[in-house]
């Protein structure tokens, strides 16, 4: 049986259904320093198209391959566009399909409000959100230069609206007592170590195989023999001749590794020594190699080392003192590098912090595992030396700060070097060891006592104020200058007059250039000499003269009068006209006036011409 089948004509299609939308990945992953490799999804958040393209922008960014080589900058950075998208879909600004072209300056500025509201005026998180969206945007820009609106265009050439980058409080320096009291304790960890691994390669020597004899085969002996000849005690020991139930005990595999593998216990108290006594930064120091020891040379030695933050600058040396102890860093990093080499042959690793864990794996990746284990770590460090007491009664959480043992380091060698620049910035440039390691709290009275001190030598080398007598002799001035009985009389009777004044001694100026010689100074030295007396006689003199400074300081430059004549005025119109009532000087002007040349010479060659 045969049926008709009929096609719908061109005119007769119904319309065909819109395009679904290309969103593309949301999501990506990347390897970190230290083998940390982090996925990244965004899936989950509205306006997928915009997401989209700062997911890309964010990718560009993140990985060893590219700027931000640790995972913690790229968290920062997936944080902040996680918040800005959220703000833009609560806001209903936003709808589910939005693009590029909707972007407004806007949505930034109302942003930037949100964050300031949210953390403070005074914090610094509102900036560096801003900064890190700015820059997610301007790389999607540079991808895409057409997409973005003018108004966008020019928004992104500058980060924020409404906050500056602002200043955090700097973090302070441990007090002194609660740092050695830290270094003490990192060093009793690290020789308890040394002893330990000392006395496991004792016994060791005298172990053998413990395989051949069976369960009682299991001695102390004969386990170090194990280790150190086959490498760690694991739980797959287990089913082997019934030995996991001697080695519990034994001590268990944690104990029995540790005499011959660091724990991350032993590699804290390491690295604490290691930066209380050099400063290192922390994750500088959680990463040496075990060849980072160079130039030695006259005690003292080089430790190479890597600084990410430091960008084209990363690599770095330190010189350090060199030895055969522990108190010097050169010699902490040999005996570390002594003690570690059993664990970098087992895993193959040129890293310097090779530990065993209690499962008997041996890791090279101190620093980088997860954070909560290392704050376990330094938590268990404070708790088994009992600082918790120390860290209380200095105001302080018990909670051991890496970075402030660096700033505390660098807070002793501040104070060392008396607060010189140039040999306090270790590792830095002036203005950034400034900025964050000299002006903290910990200094503040160590400042307090150089402002005080600087102002207390301006004032010793500042002059005094002018001698002034009345014509009865009578002090005017409050200068602390004694003037005895006879020299009052030769001031007022004329006879030590050397034109603006009456000189003390003419032959014991402290000008001089040889004791007993005249006085050198110019004419109007007088005016800065501790030798000079004032009087009314000498006002009309004085009064012609600041007339003659007047006139000179129209004709001269400014720089040129401030050198020549700057402090005799400042002496004139301050320490000795002030010091004459308003008739003294009234009349004195009138005689000044006089256009007398006599009044332009010295006192006692006037006395003769008249």
């Amino acid at each position: 049986m045969s049926r008709r089948v009929r096609f719908p004509a061109p005119e007769e299609l119904p319309p065909e259904p819109e395009a679904v939308p290309a969103v593309g990945p949301v999501m990506f992953t990347a390897r970190f320093s230290g083998g940390v490799e982090r996925c990244y999804d965004f899936s989950a958040l509205a306006c997928p198209r915009l997401v989209r393209h700062l997911a890309r922008a964010l990718a560009g960014l993140a990985g060893v391959e590219n700027r931000q080589k640790y995972v913690g900058t790229t968290d920062s950075y997936a944080s902040t566009l996680t918040e800005f998208v959220t703000y833009l879909a609560k806001t209903g600004d936003m709808h589910s399909d939005v693009e590029l072209e909707d972007l407004r300056p806007e949505f930034l500025d109302s942003f930037e409000t949100s964050l300031v509201a949210r953390y403070g005026d005074s914090s610094t998180t509102p900036y560096l959100r801003m900064q890190q969206l700015v820059k997610l945007l301007r790389l999607v820009q540079e991808e895409h230069p057409d997409r973005l609106g003018t108004a966008m265009q020019a928004r992104l050439g500058f980060t924020t609206v409404q906050v500056g980058q602002g200043r955090g409080r700097p973090l302070d320096a441990y007090p002194d007592a609660l740092f050695e009291a830290i270094q003490a304790a990192a060093l009793a960890d690290v020789r308890a170590a040394r002893d330990r691994m000392l006395a496991g390669e004792r016994l060791a020597a005298v172990g053998r195989d413990p395989a051949g004899g069976g369960w009682h085969g299991w001695t102390q002996e004969n386990a170090a023999w194990y280790i150190a000849d086959r490498g760690p005690l694991t739980g797959a020991l287990r089913a082997e001749h019934g030995a996991m139930d001697k080695i519990t005990d034994l001590g268990g595999i944690g104990r029995l590794n540790s005499h011959f593998f660091l724990t991350a216990y032993d590699v804290m108290a390491f690295v604490v020594l290691l930066m209380c006594q050099t400063g290192l930064e922390p994750e500088a120091a959680c990463r040496l190699s075990a060849d980072c020891l160079i130039n030695p040379a006259r005690g003292y030695v080089s430790i190479a080392y890597v600084k990410n933050r430091a960008h084209g600058q990363s690599r770095k040396t330190l010189r350090v003192t060199d030895g055969g102890a522990v108190h010097q860093p050169g010699g902490l990093i040999r005996l570390a590098v002594r003690l570690t080499a059993h664990g970098r042959r087992l895993t193959g690793t040129d890293l310097l912090w090779t530990h065993a864990l209690r499962d008997g794996r041996v890791i090279a990746t101190f620093g980088r595992h997860r954070a909560t284990t290392l704050a376990t770590v330094k938590q268990a460090f404070v708790e088994r030396h009992q600082l918790t007491s120390l860290f209380e009664a200095s105001g302080e959480d018990a909670v051991l700060n890496l970075r402030r043992l660096r700033k505390s380091y660098k807070s002793r060698r501040y104070r060392q070097t008396g607060g010189l620049l140039e040999d306090f910035a270790e590792g830095h440039s002036p203005r950034v060891a400034a900025k964050h390691y000299a002006d903290i709290d910990a200094h503040r009275p160590l400042h307090e006592e150089a402002v005080e001190k600087g102002l207390r030598e301006a004032l010793d080398a500042a002059l005094e104020a002018p001698v002034v007598l009345d014509d009865q002799g009578r002090r005017l001035d409050t200068s602390a200058a004694e003037v005895p009985p006879d020299e009052v009389a030769a001031a007022l009777s004329g006879d030590s007059d050397v034109w603006l004044a009456s000189c003390r001694d003419f032959y014991a100026s402290p000008f001089a250039r040889r004791p007993g010689s005249g006085c050198p100074v110019a004419v109007w030295g007088c005016l800065e000499c501790p030798n000079a007396v004032f009087t009314t006689r000498h006002l009309p003199a004085i009064l012609s003269f600041a007339g003659f400074l007047s006139t000179q300081r129209e004709e001269m430059t400014v720089l040129e009068w401030n050198a020549r004549y700057a402090l005799a005025w400042e002496r004139i119109t301050t320490g000795i006209l002030p010091q004459f009532t308003g008739e003294q000087q009234a009349t004195a002007r009138l005689i000044a006036e006089s256009h007398d040349a006599a009044l332009h010479l010295p006192g006692q060659i006037l006395q003769g011409l008249t």
